[in-house]
């Protein structure tokens, strides 16, 4: 088959930069910045797969294919300069047209711009899956916003998290494509009205609602060696009209502008703070912008083909990534009923036909909810379709399981109470023809745990599949040295087919090639440690273990558990200066959410602990602490190629799957977990000898809940545990400020331990002297971190997405044939 990519030489990449320095940039080499040439060559590069943009999309419509639109809040895609070269498989040819623009690859790719559209796990996931669509050749479509500022930057004030604007786009987005002839309207407020319509009779019509736009920004997301170049479109918001001129002309210059503040608003930020009335309604509008304008894009490119919705939902699956998305759901009764007049048992099959729901928690916090008052308000017509989809469903509950109101309770779309409440969860589930947990584990808790009226009403609804990550950025681009050795190895086939790195494992006691692994270990290690230099201004040894905690901080994950470790340790070399132990490098890397207090408490803990250990002369360099600030894809991609060990310690039936540690397996860090989320599934595949597992499991965690949890039995057992929290309390490390850490002392003795730190401190402490004493046997580490990494090929999302098309979305392969 004619690849589109075997056209691009260096001579055409060069002409296009050098074109758009010329005729979009108005300059020449010159006068050209760093940041120009970096555009320029961004844009040529973008140019170069249009074609298969183009063709990708002339071949959907003509065929009429059966698509997944996969609907997240949140897609982390990092910067796609590098791996869109990767993908287009022109890594040389770019190093070679760069020189045209008399600047290197590495600087372009330096400048490269991160998009700001996710915070953690979840968006990142929701990237590894468009790549993997792709690449399978598989017809998708993402849908997300254009988040103006995304997140937030993270900066440390005396070891404080402090927030600021992330301005990604303040220079512009390089990748996008603005399609204003494409612009949605989007309704919201108003009031619903019963009126007369002949033929149908008296229905319910919305009315005075206010009206704002969504205008689509299309990112191609290029398949690895294959012409299909699927998109993300990210919606932005602004007003319909967005300057009254005639107010201007009054005087009133801030009304004047009112409604474009108020419209541009809904996108400014990514999940903005819900602890005020004003920022829940906003963060509502915000979920409802992406559903409505998304939900109305399909239904538009589906009418290109059918004249009826008879086929609607056998040409198309719509996936709701976590509970964000949910009001698609109503979103499309609604234009089918009131818009389309399909009767609304006619409507409700289409609907159920076309989704399918993604849980990622077992949090009930996590589990959004909304205050029917502040839905109503918000979006009237929409809350009386949640109610009629309520009233038919129990009806039916009711008529299978009589006399069961405890069920209908549980199951109901509608929580009673003082403030009813929407469960979107639940709306999901009823709406959805299949759900699915991210891990076996997870599934598993989902079903019997958290859902179990529902999986009773719904028998086979329920189902898994795992979590997967992209090799192809998580190895390929991460990490060449090592992507370089396998393939000298094993040959080539392993880049599109992960399975086959199965290969590797035969040279895992080959002692050249475990040398090899440890160098280009070590070579990772050393880049790692310029930047922890240029980033804390913190001296770090290659040769110390790399022991890397990186997620999005919450106290389930226990990033305090890591740091009450190192406590420990450095109380056992403060009583004895000439204690050995292996030189140990403690990375942490997280935001955390801006309210949420207690875990600020945590990363001030670890800021401190960084500053009283690694100027302590009695330490002398055998412990470490860095916390590195403003985590994002970019600082993840050179952290996980230079771990030794991957801490995955969340507490036992909390973490849906997890993915860091998948990536940090794969590239041959020694995990070191509890038997929670992936982490299950990723023992099985390497070998429970190959992965240090501590921790009660999650069913001694509910006995000992059910028996009456005493956090203070496990601290009166140990004398370690005892000293590592009279030092968490009285703040042995800043006696100037002895109660800055009693928030965390009591959550952890007093407020009951919730997450069971106490209960897993010892065995904790136990697993990481294992590591320890592994690590000094450099050839026995080495031939554990390399089957780690052959063994990892089933931790594909080219595997989970082949899950998904096979149990769930029924997509066929849709090879793109180039003209």
């Amino acid at each position: 088959m004619k690849n589109f990519k075997d056209n691009i030489t260096a001579e055409s990449l060069a002409a296009r930069a050098l074109f758009h320095l010329k005729y979009s940039r108005g300059k020449d080499l010159d006068a050209a910045t760093t940041f120009d040439k970096m555009w320029c060559f961004s844009h040529a590069v973008r140019d170069m797969a249009v074609d298969g943009f183009i063709a990708t999309q002339r071949t959907y419509l003509e065929q009429d294919v059966r698509r997944v639109n996969y609907l997240s809040m949140e897609y982390l895609i990092g910067k796609m300069c590098e791996n869109n070269v990767l993908a287009l498989g022109i890594t040389d040819i770019a190093c070679e047209a760069a020189k045209a623009l008399e600047i290197t690859i590495e600087d372009i790719l330096a400048h490269d711009v991160e998009a700001g559209l996710g915070n953690g796990g979840l968006g990142r996931l929701a990237a590894c899956y468009l790549d993997s669509l792709a690449t399978k050749e598989l017809p998708a479509f993402g849908y997300g916003i254009r988040y103006e500022h995304g997140i937030f930057r993270q900066e440390f004030d005396n070891g404080w998290q402090h927030e600021r604007p992330d301005e990604w786009l303040a220079k512009g987005y390089p990748w996008e494509l603005i399609r204003p002839e494409y612009t949605l309207p989007v309704f919201v407020y108003g009031r619903v009205k019963k009126s007369f319509v002949p033929g149908r009779g008296n229905v319910d019509v919305w009315q005075d609602w206010e009206m704002f736009e969504a205008v689509p920004y299309d990112v191609p997301i290029i398949g690895y060696d294959v012409n299909t170049v699927n998109m993300l479109r990210l919606w932005k918001s602004q007003p319909a009209e967005g300057f009254r001129l005639d107010v201007f002309n009054q005087g009133d210059y801030v009304r004047a502008v009112e409604e474009k503040n108020w419209a541009e608003n809904v996108t400014k930020v990514l999940y903005p703070s819900d602890y005020t009335y004003a920022g829940k309604e906003l963060r509502l509008i915000q979920e409802y912008f992406l559903a409505s304008s998304s939900v109305r894009d399909i239904i538009r490119r589906y009418k290109k083909n059918h004249s009826d919705f008879n086929q609607f939902a056998a040409k198309n699956a719509i996936q709701l990534n976590d509970t964000h998305p949910t009001l698609a759901v109503v979103e499309l009764m609604r234009v089918l009923h009131d818009e389309e007049l399909i009767p609304w048992e006619k409507s409700w099959d289409i609907t159920v036909n076309t989704f399918s729901y993604t849980n990622h928690t077992l949090l009930a916090e996590a589990l959004e909810k909304w205050t029917v008052d502040l839905m109503q308000r918000v979006l009237p017509r929409h809350t009386q379709i949640i109610f009629e989809i309520n009233h038919r469903f129990l009806h039916k509950v009711e008529l299978s399981f009589p006399g069961d109101g405890e069920l209908m309770r549980k199951v109901s779309l509608i929580e009673e109470g003082s403030h009813k409440q929407i469960r979107m969860a639940n709306l999901c589930v009823v709406a959805s023809g299949k759900v699915n947990g991210v891990s076996a584990l997870h599934s598993d808790l989902l079903r019997k745990n958290t859902m179990p009226e529902l999986d009773q009403v719904f028998p086979g609804k329920f189902c898994n599949v795992t979590n997967g990550i992209t090799h192809r950025r998580w190895l390929l681009k991460s990490n060449p040295e090592l992507s370089a050795l396998i393939t000298e190895k094993i040959g080539e086939e392993w880049k599109k087919d992960l399975s086959l790195l199965e290969g590797f494992e035969k040279f895992a006691k080959d002692k050249t090639v475990q040398q090899r692994f440890m160098e280009i270990k070590k070579d990772n290690k050393k880049v790692l440690c310029k930047i922890i230099k240029e980033l804390t201004d913190e001296d770090v040894t290659p040769d110390s273990i790399f022991d890397v905690q990186i997620k999005r901080l919450h106290m389930y994950k226990r990033q305090l558990l890591d740091a009450m470790h190192i406590i420990h340790l450095y109380q056992k070399i403060k009583a004895n200066p000439k204690i050995k132990m292996q030189p140990r490098t403690f990375i942490f890397a997280a935001k955390a959410a801006p309210a949420y207090l207690i875990a600020k408490s945590v990363i001030k803990l670890i800021n401190t602990l960084a500053e009283v250990i690694n100027n302590d002369v009695d330490v002398a360099g055998r412990i470490k602490v860095v916390f590195l600030p403003d985590y994002n894809v970019s600082l993840a991609e050179k952290i996980i190629p230079a771990a030794d060990v991957s801490e995955q310690i969340s507490t036992a039936g909390l973490e849906a799957s997890g993915t860091g540690n998948m990536k940090l397996s794969l590239n041959g860090a020694l995990t070191v977990g509890t038997w929670d989320g992936a982490n299950i599934e990723i023992a099985q595949h390497v070998g429970e000898d190959n992965i240090f597992i501590f921790g009660h499991r999650t069913e001694e965690l509910e006995e000992l809940r059910r028996k009456g949890y005493n956090p203070w039995s496990y601290m009166d057992k140990s004398k370690s545990l005892q000293q590592v929290l009279v030092a968490l309390r009285d703040n042995h490390f800043d006696p100037s400020h002895p109660d800055l850490f009693k928030d965390l002392y009591n959550d952890l003795t007093e407020h009951g331990d919730h997450y069971f730190y106490l209960a897993d401190f010892e065995q904790y402490v136990e697993c990481q002297a294992k590591v320890d004493k592994l690590y000094a046997d450099k050839s026995a580490w080495a031939e554990k971190a390399i089957l780690n990494v052959a063994r990892m090929g089933w931790f594909s999302s080219d595997r989970s997405i082949q899950d998904y098309s096979d149990d769930i979305w029924h997509l066929e392969r849709t090879p793109i044939e180039m003209g």
